[in-house]
């Protein structure tokens, strides 16, 4: 189904339907994801978080880092931690040299979670790539990092 079904117009131009047809896209994406994650009472970007926390190896992280690495920009990480902490996935602790540095550390039960949750979203990833071959994928990966490319004026 083309995009234009998809919003029910005739008339796009082609800059016009390919920002629609990412954001579109995008949400559709992210909507197979998060059901996938549903179960686990868990929100993207919550899970976006433990993934991030698990790449630090144990090594701490602070919220500047956790906004920096985050796929979809979250307005308050401190609200996305908070509830983190309430679900024992992730601890927050002061910096021992720096007082007001908040370092923040996945728990054991969050790397619980996120191994139960790989198989999940990996079966999710399958799903929403599942009409293209390896090497649509890696074309369509290179046009989408080229059409984030800056280009200077």
């Amino acid at each position: 189904m083309t995009i234009e079904e998809h919003i029910k117009t005739k008339t796009l131009g082609v800059a016009q339907k390919l920002t629609i047809n990412l954001s579109y896209t995008a949400q559709w994406s992210n909507d197979i994801i998060a059901s996938a994650l549903k179960s686990h009472d868990l929100s993207l970007q919550q899970f976006n978080v433990l993934r991030i926390l698990r790449g630090q190896k144990g090594k701490p992280a602070n919220l500047s880092t956790l906004n920096e690495r985050m796929v979809t920009k979250a307005s308050n990480t401190t609200r996305l931690v908070d509830k983190l902490i309430k679900k024992e996935l992730v601890a927050r602790a002061t910096c021992p040299s720096n007082r007001r540095k908040v370092e923040i550390t996945i728990t054991n039960g969050g790397l619980s979670l996120l191994k139960i949750l790989d198989a999940a979203v990996s079966n999710a990833e399958e799903k929403i790539t599942s009409q293209l071959d390896n090497n649509e994928i890696e074309q369509l990966n290179n046009l989408l990092n080229k059409l984030r490319t800056e280009t200077k004026n």
